[in-house]
């Protein structure tokens, strides 16, 4: 586990810009934040209308927000995980 998911998971998603979701770049930050993904809970409700599917929501980050495969499967993988401990 990457220093940065522990501290993800650490503790609830409250108002976290959406930078500290694991696997999340500057660069792919900037594009979340250019289709309104700016705060983590709001990437997270994207990740719930998904139903929790990971292949999907890492599809989507990639064809949609220019993320690579490593970010679209650290940062599902970051959502699956909060998910788990918190819901």
């Amino acid at each position: 586990m990457s220093p940065r998911l522990r501290a993800f998971l650490s503790e609830p998603i409250g108002e976290k810009d959406v930078c500290w979701v694991d696997g999340v770049s500057h660069e792919l930050a900037i594009n979340l934040v250019t289709k309104g993904f700016n705060k983590a809970y709001i990437l997270l409700g994207q990740f719930l209308l998904m139903h929790k599917n990971q292949v999907e929501f890492q599809k989507w980050l990639i064809c949609c927000c220019g993320a690579t495969e490593c970010e679209a499967q650290q940062s599902s993988n970051c959502l699956k995980e909060w998910c788990a401990c918190f819901l």
